[in-house]
């Protein structure tokens, strides 16, 4: 089967340390499984702080971008923001992050599909997890909010991460993965089911 351009979309996903300390890894990977993307690689390993610092970008337009949502969030819970420097405030949840992928080891996956990108971020759910949506992980799995994470000043624990557009998947995935790791010579039946015109048709 030749499987159509459309299909061949690429994501990145990591599974965070709090994950892995929970047992709730294979749980979480059969939930992408249920909705038929397909895995092309998997491993676990023990990030460094250079990677997730190449992951999480350092420039200022990115970290100025990052505390401006911060910002907005801050502002919706009433909070105080007259003395808020977007800088600054991108550059502390850098490091929350920074800290919070090197604090144990993580999975990081590559999935493959049509619409993979889109379709695993409705699977994960809102990044302040316990006021997402029920039955995404995020929410299904975790209390979590930003309210309180900023209480006790540390991450927000998201859980996983997985790649917003399809630029970021392909900067992201260079970070953790070699080309040659990317196991997608194989077939799997969804594929068949979706990608194949010729499976349907009459014998």
């Amino acid at each position: 089967m030749k499987k159509p351009k459309i299909a061949q979309e690429r994501t990145l996903v990591l599974i965070k340390p709090d994950v892995l300390q929970r047992q709730l890894v294979g749980e979480i990977i059969t939930r992408f499984e249920r909705k038929g993307i397909k895995m092309t690689a998997i491993k676990m390993l023990n990030a460094t702080k250079e990677q997730v610092g190449e992951h999480y970008e350092g420039e200022e337009a990115y970290l100025i971008e990052t505390g401006e949502k911060a910002k907005k969030g801050a502002m919706a819970r009433g909070e105080d923001v007259s003395k808020w420097n977007s800088l600054e405030q991108g550059k502390k949840i850098r490091q929350r992050n920074i800290n919070y992928l090197t604090c144990g080891p993580i999975v990081a996956i590559v999935f493959e599909g049509f619409g993979v990108i889109s379709q695993v971020r409705k699977i994960l759910g809102s990044t302040s997890p316990a006021e997402g949506d029920i039955g995404t992980i995020r929410n299904d799995y975790s209390l979590d909010t930003y309210a309180l994470a900023d209480s006790i000043d540390r991450s927000t624990m998201t859980m996983l991460h997985a790649s917003d557009s399809v630029e970021n998947a392909e900067r992201e995935l260079k970070i953790w993965f070699k080309e040659s790791e990317i196991c997608n010579n194989y077939e799997t039946g969804v594929e068949k089911i979706f990608y194949d015109a010729e499976w349907s048709k009459g014998k």
